[in-house]
């Protein structure tokens, strides 16, 4: 059933109206006339603080969002995400990625079924793997312990693992055996072809992670992972004992919510770890698919990232709007894009352990935002999600921050940052350096966004007059900074989980669904088609006269067969 466009309602005309005015006003002469923004617009919960003094809004702005998130009934859909009502309403499901943090002793009942339980079964079951590898016990078919562990998995099954792993590895525990961790996703093989060159195959195991167990990418890399062990294990120089079936138990393991896929796969029943179709592919590291997290970082640590999502869930749930750290950096999403026409955003992690937090954010957002058709199957007449790109922020300085100073584009930006690094090591001289290190990190993340903000007004003109155009600076590029306490399992969880509600507060007041991908969909269909035309040489006569004309060069490209 039909109702009034958001754009069409009462709160969002005020805002437009509001904002014909604001968009002419620029973040300095804010600053001026309310010296203590930051104590207005800084918020603070489960580790993190946000900073969102340098949006380009006022107190009367805020006042209006917060009325479109209560036109929009945001209040009602947190409460409907997280007591797993069918959020998902074009595949008429919940998404309950929050159920997998859970405590154990928490209840949540879906449909007559306690997910709590089978969750934290699911956690139990991973656990008794992780030590079995920690402690030299999992050994491949001929019987050495494993070493390497290579996860084969796109999309969610590899952005998140990736991200957390890299974040967090710092906390490696102290173990027996210590398990490298690997991640190839790339369908052309380029990845794994790198691993299989150097890895022992006697010490590998690989790890298939995808939700429906028929992803192309995995099942083609899986493939070659079990014919480069086979030859190598099975082959001439096979070891005694050794047989198809022994390597297939001892070097697979396998991640889906298929388990009858797996099972025709060859995966061994009590090798093989479930998670549930009411997670979507990109909110499923919490659970299973964060297999290779636990394996970095140990159990404890990984049950120490779940605490912290656990607690921004709790947030989410309780904080009034004004003081709901996702409903608030969602707003500012909103106020940009909607009404100050901002269509770029960059993320800005000023910490090496966060390299890939932009590519983990770039398919969270505009895998589940990119979307221009209302639940109401009615096409939007507004902006949704904007285009998400970034990088380490030192490293971005010397790239593309010339573009977010003096270009013509405006970018809203996310500075992320620890307040703390390096005060826990243990030799005083190196110890020194290295805080001294992060603090002038912190220096340029601070100064970049002030920069930003200020433009002409951050520096003074020469003592012979003033700066020639090419030295000029616009400022009023709006802004937030998130100081995590340190980074740690709990911070990063929380950190995560806020940027996961963010996305679902600005899908309900645009009204579309973040937990759907048919777009990504799309594309698989059409990929395997055009596969079979590439691999039989045939069935040209439907494809348009571009698509044509690259398979007929690939095709003379390729060398022939002999005759």
């Amino acid at each position: 059933m039909s109702h009034t466009p958001i754009d069409q309602q009462r709160a969002w005309c005020a805002l437009a109206e509001h904002a014909a005015g604001m968009g002419r006003r620029h973040l300095r002469d804010l600053f001026d006339e309310q010296p203590s923004r930051y104590e207005t617009f800084g918020r603070s919960a489960a580790g993190l603080t946000l900073d969102l003094s340098k949006q380009r809004w006022t107190d009367q702005t805020l006042e209006l969002l917060l009325d479109l998130a209560r036109e929009a009934d945001v209040p009602e859909a947190i409460r409907g995400l997280l007591a797993g009502e069918r959020v998902n309403r074009s595949e008429d499901r919940p998404a309950l990625h929050t159920a997998l943090r859970l405590p154990a002793d928490a209840r949540l009942e879906v449909e007559g079924q306690d997910l709590v339980a089978s969750v934290h079964a699911t956690l139990d079951r991973m656990e008794a793997m992780v030590e079995r590898f920690h402690n030299g016990q999992w050994r491949g078919a001929t019987g050495k312990p494993i070493r390497d562990v290579v996860n084969l998995g796109v999309g969610g099954s590899d952005l998140g693992p990736l991200m957390v792993t890299h974040a967090l590895a710092d906390y490696r525990p102290d173990v027996e055996q210590h398990i490298d961790v690997h991640f190839a996703s790339t369908m052309d093989g380029s990845q794994l072809a790198d691993y299989l060159a150097r890895l022992n195959p006697e010490t590998t195991l690989f790890v298939l992670s995808s939700k429906s167990f028929t992803t192309i990418d995995t099942l083609s890399n899986a493939r070659t992972a079990r014919d480069w062990l086979k030859s190598r294990l099975l082959g001439g120089a096979r070891q005694e004992g050794v047989d198809e079936a022994l390597l297939m138990r001892q070097h697979f393991i396998g991640v889906s919510a298929s388990p009858e896929k797996m099972s025709e796969w060859g995966i061994a029943d009590d090798h093989q770890l479930e998670f549930w179709e009411w997670v979507g592919g990109r909110y499923s590291l919490w659970g299973a698919i964060g297999l290779p997290i636990a394996l970095v970082v140990g159990m404890e640590h990984f049950r120490g990232l779940l605490a912290g999502a656990h607690e921004m869930d709790r947030h989410f749930r309780e904080a009034e709007l004004a003081d709901n750290l996702p409903v608030l950096l969602a707003l500012a999403g909103i106020w940009n894009v909607n009404f100050l026409d901002i269509r770029a955003h960059s993320i800005l992690p000023y910490d090496g352990r966060l390299e890939y937090f932009a590519a983990y954010l770039e398919q969270l957002e505009m895998e589940s935002n990119g979307k221009s058709v209302t639940h109401d199957g009615e096409s939007v007449s507004y902006s949704t999600c904007p285009v998400l790109w970034g990088q380490l922020g030192p490293n971005a300085q010397h790239a593309f921050y010339q573009l977010l100073h003096q270009g013509t584009q405006a970018v809203e930006c996310d500075f992320i940052a620890p307040k703390v690094r390096y005060d826990d090591v243990p030799d005083p001289a190196t110890r020194d350096h290295l805080m001294g290190q992060h603090r002038l990190t912190l220096a340029n993340c601070f100064a970049q966004s002030r920069a930003l903000m200020l433009g002409d007004a951050a520096v003074a003109d020469d003592e012979d007059g003033p700066r020639p155009g090419h030295r000029r600076y616009r400022g009023n590029q709006p802004s937030s900074t998130l100081l995590l306490d340190r980074l740690t399992p709990r911070t990063l969880g929380a950190l995560v989980a806020l940027y996961e509600h963010k996305v679902f507060v600005q899908a309900t007041i645009w009204d579309i669904n973040p937990f759907d991908q048919w777009g990504v969909e799309l594309g698989k269909t059409m990929a395997g088609e055009t596969q079979r035309i590439l691999q039989h040489e045939a069935g040209l006569e439907g494809m348009d006269d571009s698509t044509r004309g690259l398979i007929e060069a690939v095709w003379a490209a390729e060398p022939q067969a002999d005759a």
